[in-house]
């Protein structure tokens, strides 16, 4: 292939990969019910085929995302898409639910792919295109997921429960080979020390803080188990981060907190994973309820899929429109007017929840306020970090998101546990509503935090000190700018 094509083909092959990465990590959710009945596991048991998943792609994607600020981020590409590619292989043989789950985890690696398609996007891209495909890459990131959930339904439906990971080992070695023929190499780049007692650190505290999330409802909230979970994962992430700041050479930048837009950024990052997968979970849920209880629509797990197909293809529409947003409202106007719609979208469900096409209209509603955030949140981050930190910092962006699906999923879980009456399966319809208004309350909250935080800050670029050339390009597309208007 020639270098001309090889670049033609670069953004194109980067949103592929992006889009694999998020389309394999949610298998697990759809397929839940099919996990259960065919390995004869109960249905609590099962839902490791996506706990698994979540956890091994929120250790991995900080470890990823550094060693991608190096002169090895083509090979860790390549290693980490070969991992997803077994990780579908051995899922799709497995025998028992351990070896389910072992598979599972190694698909989840493909969650740390995600910085490290963003930072070679900024570093091979022309600069005019930078903001643009770094914007499309977060939003593919989001947008992947609820165009998985279809996709694993349909085939599971029709060819069964182990043709969807098939599927998945297809396009990851299909992902593997276009990264191998396109994407350049990054050996001109300075080597980047991995901090290797950080990255155990931080795996250790998050297995620990994600397992107390997952497990919350089925062990109890106050059990010992996961009160000791949670105390193992304040004390060993509070000690990660004293340890980031006293080494020289972190795993993840936390100083780049103390700027508005970073933590602005990682925050809403953090809030919206949180009402995102509420209302995932919340929504398939009602639509597959049997009418016969007195609600839901007794959809199957396709048509279920099929209700986040807005989701994903609104993601994408909006994030087209950010420079129109960010012209019309300011760029501090972003992520609080974003927040906004996506607290629309629950309020509207939990309002208007009689007839299969407002579930379609609620998804439709949500993908434009987490498009419209999610594409402009990378850019905020990008902008105000050196790029020898962007890897990193993506890093550090996926794993806040990882921890918010995984928290708003339990959250979800927990509320719907909690209005089941005793000797029932099946919540009761109020349980559904109340975790939506609790999703629009979180995003509500957010949206205030979104516009006064940046302001704390001042009317100075707290930027101004580590941006060059190519993030002031940034800033002029509308994906970065001032922490005030």
């Amino acid at each position: 292939m020639t270098a001309v094509r090889r670049q033609a083909a670069l953004a194109p092959v980067l949103v592929f990969t992006t889009m694999v990465a998020a389309v394999i990590s949610s298998l697990g959710a759809p397929l839940i019910p099919s996990i259960s009945t065919d390995l004869h596991v109960p249905l609590s048991s099962a839902q490791w085929s996506l706990t698994a998943a979540l956890l091994c792609g929120a250790v991995s994607a900080p470890i990823m995302g550094r060693l991608g600020d190096g002169p090895r981020r083509r090979e860790t590409l390549l290693g980490g898409l070969a991992a997803v590619t077994l990780g579908g292989v051995i899922a799709a043989v497995a025998p028992s639910l351990g070896v389910l789950v072992a598979g599972r985890s190694l698909q989840g690696v493909g969650l740390g792919l995600v910085p490290l398609t963003m930072a070679a996007a900024r570093d091979h891209l022309p600069r005019e295109r930078v903001p643009s495909t770094i914007a499309l890459l977060s939003v593919c990131a989001a947008a992947g997921v609820g165009a998985g959930y279809p996709i694993s339904g349909l085939i599971a439906d029709g060819l069964g429960l182990h043709a969807a990971f098939w599927f998945g080992a297809l396009v990851s070695a299909l992902a593997l080979l276009c990264v191998f023929l396109v994407v350049p190499s990054s050996r001109s780049r300075p080597a980047a020390a991995l901090d290797v007692t950080g990255a155990v650190l931080l795996a250790i505290g998050l297995i620990a803080l994600l397992l107390a999330i997952a497990e919350g409802t089925a062990w109890g909230w106050t059990s010992p188990a996961v009160l000791g979970l949670l105390v193992l994962a304040l004390v060993v992430l509070g000690g990660w981060i004293v340890q980031q700041l006293r080494t020289s050479a972190p795993l993840v930048e936390l100083r780049l907190l103390r700027h508005p837009a970073v933590l602005t950024g990682d925050g809403c990052a953090i809030v919206l994973g949180v009402a995102m997968y509420m209302y995932l979970s919340g929504v398939t849920e009602y639509v597959q309820t049997p009418s016969a209880a007195g609600y839901g629509f007794g959809a199957s797990v396709v048509v279920a899929g099929l209700s986040l197909v807005p989701f994903s293809i609104f993601s994408v529409t909006s994030s087209r429109l950010l420079p129109w947003l960010t012209t019309h409202v300011g760029r501090r106007g972003v992520l609080p007017v974003g927040c906004l719609v996506v607290a629309v979208a629950g309020a509207f469900f939990a309002t208007f929840h009689t007839a299969l096409w407002q579930a379609f209209v609620m998804m439709a509603i949500l993908g434009v306020g987490l498009g419209a955030t999610f594409a402009a949140i990378p850019g905020l981050v990008v902008g105000a970090v050196p790029e020898s930190e962007t890897g990193s910092a993506m890093g550090f962006y996926q794993v806040v998101r990882y921890v918010g699906f995984s928290l708003g999923s339990a959250l979800a879980a927990s509320i719907l546990a909690g209005r089941t009456p005793s000797g029932q399966h099946l919540p009761t319809e109020s349980g559904y509503t109340l975790v939506l208004w609790v999703a629009v309350a979180i995003c509500i909250a957010a949206a205030g935090i979104a516009w006064v935080l940046p302001a704390r800050g001042g009317a100075r670029d707290p930027r101004a000190e580590l941006l060059g050339e190519e993030e002031g390009e940034l800033a002029g597309a509308g994906l970065v700018g001032p922490t005030s208007d």
